[in-house]
């Protein structure tokens, strides 16, 4: 519901006068759709639109519904349903400056009421919310019409509609192939339109958008906002007897962090985007409020302009075209946008959406999209306008960066060094390109802080790649609601192991369980890091692994009734519920399993035979299965997974199921047995490693069980656990056989070669406290063994350009608490140097172009992660600080930087861009910006 005002044409003729239109843009996004529990209803029943909510996940939902299927009533239902929501939407936007949508859901409601209009026409009516550009006035300000309307405009989602709406342009204009089409391409700003009114080059009055035709009359806050000049700049020749200037409102990034920092230290609620602040701050009724917000103004629109008798002007009116409309606001002191851009071409375009869509948080405001314009004036005439938006532009749409979501609950998950997180657990939603269903809270304050409960509807941000984060409720939507609203209470004692839960000293926010060796949640998180990238990196050793290994018994069913040890999914018809679940008389839960790895000692000793007979609990799926017609006529079955069922199972972990081995081909071969043979378990005389005198159930060598099972291809390290007989063949004595699964093989080979892993690699295995990749280089390059480091003082590690003091006292307790006798630090580092590790140290050939110097990154990089960046810094003899002191020598700064960026610039320390960075790592001087 954002806005954006391009350089609007068309003719205005009330009064006789020849007066150039203004136009308003308004677009925004599309999520895809999420299950919000109404599975069991046909979509377009009167039972699903009944039990359609005001929730984004519904809203969303609705861009799946094909509308012409529906009979009269339920489009008359669905319409009242979802003309009220917009309308809603619209009041609490305009009016309130409380969105209680997101910008996607509102944008899914208004798709919905114009696909419902077009197939209904009889729900077309003058009163629907399809026709009004915007909210209604608000009553704290007069109300007054603007001079020309403010109108909308039409919104893709897609390369696809923004294609197709462009050769509709060209094809309505006539042009042919190779005729060139001007057009403006410009980012579209978030934040708040405005219609600014000059009389004889004195700013007269500054209007909201209203409702395109009226405004409110804000013009004292207006002129607090230092880029928008009171008086109109230039010759007098070149100054208009007036003009409606159309832009946006909006706050820069490092304005609108400020602010809600000073928010935060007011003990205020903090904003939830620039764009609620824009809209809040210049609604204010005290002005000494607004200006003190720092708001900012771009212009993109052109309304009503008329010259005087004494004007160089006098007799053509209009402009001709964009650039010209653009010229004149420069002539006038009015800001315009850097970023514009004019282009001839479709893939210009698509050069500029990319760009943008990879550097959106890179430029000094919010933006949700790109508008294309058709930049000569007398063409947009030709191409005119609907009753609300105009033929000649459009606005491409990011997907969202924020989303309104449930919070279902906050549960507490404890990390690798016995941090306890609390986690919000959110009704699944879209952002950013993926699904997001949990965002860490990290820490019982950070959840106090943001004024989040459990029920509330949240803000969810993500950007990019960057990790979600709640970015706090929507507090309108409380109300009513409060008795279905908990606080959240951080438990006392670990979820995973019963130990009382404390602070690691007095003071800390971090709440952790003091068992560190014995935790099941903190021993399988430090094999997971141990596995990782910035660790041993072994494939194949993920959290499922990690989880079998250390805690097979997780998610085991607290009773016989959701345990179904034979069932593994179960189908359904569109719409239908499964049967009930009724165990079968006497079943019990199976025994608990002992986890096969209780050490990270024992990793490096692991076989497949330990691994046999490992199991884990996967829950039984809900499978819808319809029928289609493909495009050759042929009937065919969809399966689509709609959820889980709440019944368990048991499957192998590392393990194949039992197979029946393939008959070798022969001349005298007569094909395979049929899968009505019976089995025989592995206990009868052919169970072929019994037959041998081996152990029951080892391994078997291929020659022994080509002698053994002649005619049938069983593997090298197969275990044959039983035969089938019988079947329309009759083929008696077909061994059944397990064998480890390939991943599985894969796994335990990684495993093997991390025996030869860097030293600066061990150091990250073993999980010690504050201890990454970049400290764990410099302490193994200063060292070159486990042993050197482990006599190492916190003084001498502290010596290190790097290394802070309270990382060598993390290392220096880790390595003390290891000798102590019997300690379990210490069994892994003897285990683990019986098995060869940490025997390899990793040579820096870098040139130290950074020897010497501190440096601090800050926000996103496109080409470094932020522990790569720092590792970067350190390879190169730098220091990579965490904080900005008066002894930094550089301050990286990406997308999203934050108050480091400010301080950098408050000390005069020199801030760099990634290219910048980049240069300074080779030469060790960071040259000039990449766009100086």
């Amino acid at each position: 519901m954002t806005t954006h005002e391009p350089n609007g044409n068309g003719t205005d003729r009330e009064n006789g006068r020849n007066e150039q239109l203004a136009w308003d843009l308004t677009s925004d996004d599309v999520l895809p759709a999420a299950d919000t529990g109404r599975r069991d209803l046909v979509p377009g029943s009167l039972e699903w639109i009944s039990a359609l909510q005001p929730t984004d996940a519904d809203a969303i939902s609705l861009d799946e519904l094909d509308v012409t299927e529906l009979t009269n009533q339920a489009a008359a239902r669905l319409w009242a349903r979802v003309a009220s929501w917009v309308e809603n939407d619209q009041v609490a936007y305009y009016i309130d400056d409380s969105p209680v949508s997101s910008d996607s859901a509102y944008d899914a409601r208004v798709r919905c009421l114009t696909r419902l209009e077009s197939a209904f026409p009889a729900l077309d009516t003058p009163q629907s919310p399809t026709h009004r550009v915007g909210g209604t006035f608000s009553n704290d300000f007069a109300s007054v019409r603007h001079p020309s309307q403010m109108m909308s405009l039409d919104d893709v989602f897609s390369i696809e509609e923004l294609r197709g709406w462009y050769d509709g342009v060209r094809q309505s204009l006539g042009l042919a192939q190779g005729d060139v089409l001007p057009m403006s391409c410009e980012v579209k700003i978030d934040g708040l339109a405005l219609n600014l009114l000059y009389r004889n080059g004195v700013l007269e009055q500054g209007l909201t958008r209203g409702d395109g035709v009226t405004g409110e009359d804000i013009t004292t806050n207006v002129r607090t906002i230092g880029s928008i000049p009171a008086t109109l700049a230039g010759e007098a020749s070149d100054i208009p007897e007036f003009v409606e200037i159309r832009g946006e409102v909006f706050m820069r990034w490092d304005d609108f962090r400020a602010l809600n920092q000073a928010n935060e230290d007011e003990g205020n609620a903090a904003f939830a985007n620039p764009r609620n602040a824009a809209a809040g701050s210049l609604r204010q009724k005290d002005p000494r409020i607004t200006a003190s917000r720092h708001l900012s103004f771009y212009a993109h629109g052109l309304g009503q302009l008329r010259w005087g008798s004494d004007s160089v002007h006098r007799g053509h009116d209009e402009v001709n075209d964009q650039s010209e409309a653009y010229e004149l606001y420069r002539k006038w002191g009015v800001p315009i946008s850097p970023h514009n851009r004019e282009v001839t071409t479709f893939d210009q375009v698509l050069e500029m959406i990319d760009h943008y869509g990879e550097h959106r948080d890179q430029i000094e405001h919010a933006l949700d999209g790109i508008v294309l314009k058709v930049d000569d004036l007398r063409l947009q005439r030709r191409l005119g306008a609907t009753s609300r938006a105009p033929k000649w532009a459009i606005a491409y749409k990011y997907p969202p960066e924020e989303v309104n979501t449930k919070l279902l609950d906050i549960a507490v998950q404890v990390g690798r060094t016995g941090r306890v997180t609390p986690v919000a657990v959110l009704q699944p939603v879209y952002v950013a390109g993926s699904t997001v269903a949990a965002a860490t809270l990290h820490n019982p304050s950070e959840v106090k802080h943001k004024n989040v409960l459990i029920g509330d509807t949240v803000v969810v941000r993500k950007a990019g790649d960057v990790i979600p984060e709640i970015v706090g409720p929507v507090l309108e939507l409380r109300k009513g609601h409060e008795e279905q609203l908990r606080e959240f209470v951080m438990p006392e004692y670990c979820p995973s192991c019963g130990t009382k839960l404390a602070p690691a000293k007095e003071g800390d926010k971090d709440i952790r369980c003091p068992n560190i060796e014995s935790c099941p949640a903190q021993f399988t998180q430090r094999i997971m890091n141990l596995a990782g990238r910035k660790a041993f990196d072994i494939e194949h050793l993920g959290e499922q692994s990690a989880i079998a290994l250390t805690n097979p018994e997780d998610n085991r069913p607290d009773s016989v009734a959701t345990y179904a040890p034979d069932l593994r999914d179960i189908e359904v018809a569109p719409g239908q519920e499964p049967e009930p679940y009724t165990p079968a008389p006497g079943l019990t839960l199976p025994a608990k399993q002992l986890p096969v790895l209780t050490s990270e000692a024992d990793l490096f000793s692991l076989s497949a035979d330990d691994l046999r007979d490992v199991e884990v609990w996967r829950e039984s799926a809900i499978i819808e299965v319809s029928e289609a017609t493909d495009a050759k006529g042929k009937q065919r079955k969809i399966r689509r997974r709609v959820g889980g069922s709440g019944l368990w199972h048991r499957v192998p972990a590392f393990w194949t199921a039992p197979t029946s081995a393939k008959r070798l081909k022969s001349k005298n071969s007569a094909g395979n047995a049929d899968d009505s043979e019976s089995v025989q378990t592995a206990q009868t005389p052919m169970d072929n490693s019994a037959a041998l005198g081996d152990e029951p159930g080892t391994p078997v060598l291929n020659d022994r069980n080509s002698s053994r099972w002649p005619g049938y291809d069983v593997p090298a390290d197969a275990v044959v656990v039983g035969t089938r007989s019988g079947g329309v063949r009759n083929f008696e004595g077909r061994p059944v056989y397990v064998r480890p699964a390939e991943n599985t093989r894969k796994m335990l080979e990684e495993i093997g070669k991390a025996r030869q892993a860097d030293l600066w690699r061990v150091l990250v295995a073993l999980s010690i406290r504050r201890l990454g990749p970049p400290t764990a280089r410099l302490i193994a390059g200063r060292f070159g063994s486990l042993d050197a480091i482990s006599k190492a003082g916190v003084e001498e590690l502290a010596q290190i350009n790097g290394i802070g003091t309270e990382i060598a006292e993390s290392v220096v307790g880790w390595f003390a608490a290891a000798r102590e006798p019997g300690d379990w630090r210490g069994k892994i580092l003897d285990a683990w140097k019986a098995a060869g590790v940490g025997q390899s140290v990793e040579e820096n050939t870098l040139p130290q172009t950074l020897s010497g110097r501190t440096v601090v990154v800050t926000g996103s990089l496109e080409d470094y992660s932020r522990e790569g960046a720092q590792e970067a810094i350190v390879e190169r003899g730098g220091k990579a600080a965490g904080s900005v002191s008066r002894k930094t020598d550089y301050v990286v700064i990406g997308a999203n930087a934050g108050s480091k960026a400010s301080k950098a610039e408050a000390l005069g320390i020199p801030m760099l861009d990634e290219t910048q960075f980049k240069q300074l790592l080779v030469t060790g001087e960071p040259g000039a910006k990449a766009n100086a």
